[in-house]
């Protein structure tokens, strides 16, 4: 059965996770997730891409999963599902896994900062996605600032939210994310 999440202001609970430790689940998309994760378009900048955040379950898996057309018209060009960091992650943290599943298109991850002037501005790298679930690790050193002024390097502990978008460019999203782990020493 699929629960449905439409466009949330991001005054989310979010997630704490400064005590987890490395390796550790941090979340598993079950229990009130959609307390945790919102939806987010382009159209709050005027942009015309559209989609759908659901979380379900198939034989015990729960999942969140994000669906829709992304258009670059109208200077758009991305839909997420997002949620808020409180107090940062762990110092010792040294990337993301994310057990993913989709329509074999390109995703990408954008990570908010303290840092940040803009709310467009992140830290962003992209994974690939095929019909089976698998990991994707994401190590913090391949996240890109998207702004010159930013710190080259990503302090894991000035991270203040975490996005899961389909973006910059036409086509048709289909992503499913059962569960997202701390990497780390």
């Amino acid at each position: 059965m699929a629960r449905k999440a439409g466009v949330l202001m991001l005054g989310l609970m979010g997630l704490s996770i400064s005590e987890a430790q490395a390796g550790q689940l941090i979340e598993d998309f079950g229990a009130n997730a959609d307390r945790r994760w919102g939806y987010v378009q382009d159209g709050v900048m005027g942009g015309v891409s559209q989609g759908v955040l659901s979380f379900e379950d198939d034989g015990g898996t729960s999942f969140a999963r994000l669906t829709g057309s992304v258009s670059t018209d109208n200077n758009g060009g991305f839909i997420q599902f997002r949620a808020n960091i409180r107090n940062g992650l762990p110092a010792a943290t040294t990337g993301l896994r994310l057990r993913v599943k989709g329509n074999g298109e390109s995703y990408y991850v954008f990570l908010r900062t303290t840092d940040m002037r803009r709310p467009w501005h992140s830290y962003r790298t992209s994974f690939e996605t095929g019909a089976d679930w698998q990991d994707v690790d994401l190590d913090l050193t391949a996240f890109q600032s998207s702004q010159s002024y930013m710190p080259t390097e990503l302090d894991p502990t000035k991270i203040i939210g975490i996005g899961i978008v389909a973006y910059g460019r036409d086509f048709e999203a289909d992503l499913s994310v059962s569960e997202l782990y701390l990497l780390g020493s």
